[in-house]
């Protein structure tokens, strides 16, 4: 049986013991090995696991620290890698049959970065097919289900890393996040998720390097430990043409500050539906953030669904281009979803494609008139608990009699203005018990002012303490 101490560990504190020699990389990676062992049966979240060379790696990393060996800020500590990103000479599927046999030749730049740093990668992480789904389901691997109950699903597309994450099987897991990828596992699994800036962590996986709404983020047990893994993936590197230099500066630990910040909270945007229980924790968490000294104010947004329906068009145009080529070959054995998306993507013209930045624009300027007098714009992750494990996103677009829509993830508008990061931490737990989360945007580019808002309310709502019980 693994130790859930070890499990569930800080990579903070995993990171400082090794290097104390008071913990052995051996414990820890064959630790995360167990524990995906236990948990995968019941969860399907990792597709694969790599035990004899994360046990290599874990021995090789142990002499080092005995030899008194300079060591990366990582040294030891196990992490995941989702299924969407290349791994050299490991199988890479995106979830589908397309690519079931793909064994890359490369590491993209995050797990390249990851590696130097002296992280030990455990295995790689289930995602829907081609990440095209807030849900976590795919033809190739079957269903990925929520710790907290295996009923419902973890989200998506990161749900894998999500669930690994929330369960201890890894410290730290890689995100995708197109339109909430790792935001949306994070809000239903209990834990901390960041989209960086665009350009802070280089995006080298896709055909384009022109895309403007995808970013690689962190999934981790805590704020301090996004902040440490984006510390050691972030920088520019020239196969990202968009990648943002000089780097940050993401001090350690994060010291969570919030005192005179002036923030804004929007509950649904004025036109979501919000559950009861998520309404109540957002604002129990703005509350917090205002006893640790912050000025909250709630703000009228006056949003409509044209920003959903905008992020939907521009996804499914991003499906059709970068993976259609395969659809008349691979139909068959696709996620329906998906050819629904490429079929809706081929359909649209490329002036209404190009009229969906008039949209993107029109909030843009509504976050530049906002941040002139607030740093940082609060809102929840998701309007609901997580919903069923096998469910769709298209279940989720009912408008209702008031003229509320009834979709699932306020994440995606934060795509369409890339710049400003956006993080989601925990604010709480439903009447059933299932987790709900707060999404802090920061100003264009303020990462760490963002985590520093994550972290205040850590400190005040420590719900990262909570785990599931498998």
């Amino acid at each position: 049986m693994s130790d859930a101490k070890l499990a569930y560990m800080p990579a903070t504190e995993m990171a400082r013991l090794v290097r104390s020699k008071e913990l052995s990389p051996v414990d820890l990676v064959r630790n995360a090995l167990a524990r995906i062992d236990e948990v995968n049966p019941a969860l399907n979240c990792f597709c694969f696991s790599f035990p004899e060379e994360a046990l290599e790696k874990a021995r090789a990393a142990e002499a080092a620290v005995m030899a008194g060996d300079d060591l990366g800020p990582l040294h030891g500590v196990p992490f995941a890698i989702k299924d969407l990103t290349p791994t050299r000479g490991k199988r890479t599927t995106l979830g589908s049959y397309v690519y079931e046999n793909w064994v890359p030749d490369f590491d993209a730049v995050i797990v390249q970065r990851m590696n130097a740093a002296g992280g030990i990668m455990v295995g790689k992480t289930t995602t829907p097919e081609f990440a095209h789904s807030g849900f976590c389901h795919s033809p190739l691997w079957g269903v990925t289900r929520n710790p907290w109950n295996t009923e419902r699903t973890p989200g998506g597309s990161s749900g894998g890393s999500g669930a690994a994450v929330a369960t201890g099987c890894a410290a730290l897991a890689e995100g995708t996040d197109m339109l909430g990828s790792v935001r949306i596992p994070a809000a239903y699994c209990g834990i901390v998720g960041l989209k960086p800036s665009l350009g802070r962590i280089p995006m080298d996986i896709l055909p384009s390097v022109f895309d403007t709404i995808s970013h690689f983020g962190p999934l981790t047990r805590t704020v301090d430990d996004a902040a440490l893994m984006l510390g050691v993936v972030q920088g520019p590197d020239e196969r990202d043409i968009l990648s943002l230099s000089p780097s940050i500066d993401v001090p350690l630990p994060l010291s969570g500050d919030v005192r005179g910040r002036r923030i804004a909270l929007s509950l649904d945007f004025g036109f979501f539906a919000i559950d009861e229980d998520v309404a109540s924790n957002t604002r129990a968490a703005a509350s917090a953030l205002g006893d640790a000294g912050a000025q909250v104010e709630e703000v009228e947004l006056g949003w409509t669904r044209e920003l959903v329906d905008a992020g939907w068009d521009l996804w499914n145009v991003f499906i059709a281009s970068y993976f259609g080529q395969h659809l008349e070959e691979w139909r068959d054995r696709m996620d329906p979803q998906v050819v629904d998306q490429m079929e809706a993507g081929f359909a649209i013209s490329a002036v209404d494609y190009k009229r969906l930045e008039y949209v993107r624009t029109r909030v843009w300027r509504d976050l530049v008139t906002l941040f002139e007098s607030h740093d940082a714009l609060l809102c929840p992750t998701a309007s609901t608990p997580p919903p069923d494990a096998e469910a769709v996103d298209t279940d989720f677009f009912e408008v209702d009699s008031d003229g509320l829509f009834h979709g699932l993830e306020l994440t995606g508008v934060f795509n369409l203005v890339a710049p400003c990061p956006a993080l989601s931490v925990p604010s709480g737990f439903t009447v059933d018990g299932l987790p709900t989360s707060l999404q802090v945007v920061g100003r264009r580019h303020d990462d760490v002012g963002a985590l520093n808002i994550g972290k205040a309310l850590e400190r005040q709502r420590p719900w990262h303490n909570c785990h599931p019980e498998l």
